[in-house]
């Protein structure tokens, strides 16, 4: 675990974040708030690849909570068994679904309590649908976030918890809107787990990370 940055060097590696994606996106596809929460749901052990895949003919069909308690637990399941826990997850999908008709108005709550009630949602789920659809700063935190976080102490924590902690505690406010995109796109094909890219990294000289690749 990297030491924790100084505040001018967090800024400035934002900056240079900002400068070459001045508006990063999650790759995850939808269409509205729902289809959101069970996109983010899906994508648990999946690829955002894999997870669009198996959503394009299921949003078209389905993209509402009543859509999808219609289509029922083996109709969701034929368009996402590709995905792993393919089973699990369409149990989920139908759970979720009858308690945001039965509790919610077939609206999607937004508050994180709310949302981490509805089955297979958790933290992370929550706050992508909160940063995403409600433009709220919170912070997913990931595999990739939680290894760039502690490769270049950026936002260097034992858990995920702390992660997101060190997120929102050193991260200048008007970054925080896009810092979980920024990160996880970085990690993702930048800083990836087994041989990060430092060579064409456009924060190599900013970050702690000791074992840097030439």
């Amino acid at each position: 675990m990297a030491k924790q940055l100084d505040y001018h060097t967090i800024r400035e590696i934002f900056e240079r974040f900002h400068a070459s994606e001045p508006e990063p996106k999650g790759e995850l596809d939808h269409v509205n708030a729902f289809t959101l929460v069970v996109a983010v749901a899906l994508s648990a052990q999946a690829t955002d690849a894999g997870v669009n895949k198996a959503t394009a003919r299921l949003f078209q069909i389905a993209d509402t909570p009543e859509k999808m308690l219609a289509l029922g637990e083996e109709g969701v399941i034929e368009h996402i068994k590709t995905i792993g826990l393919f089973r699990n997850k369409a149990r989920n999908v139908i759970k979720l679904s009858r308690i945001l008709v039965e509790e919610y108005g077939g609206e999607v709550p937004c508050s994180r309590a709310a949302l981490q009630s509805l089955p297979g949602v958790g933290r992370k789920t929550a706050n992508v649908v909160l940063n995403m659809w409600w433009h709220y700063p919170a912070q997913a935190v990931d595999t990739h976030i939680f290894r760039f976080g502690n490769r270049s102490g950026v936002c260097p924590g034992k858990d995920v918890v702390a992660v997101e902690r060190a997120i929102e505690d050193n991260i200048p406010v008007d970054f925080q809107q896009h810092a979980h995109h920024w990160m996880i796109l970085h990690g993702r094909y930048t800083c990836v787990a087994r041989k990060p890219k430092c060579n064409a990294c456009l924060i190599r000289d900013l970050c702690e990370f000791e074992d840097k690749t030439p």
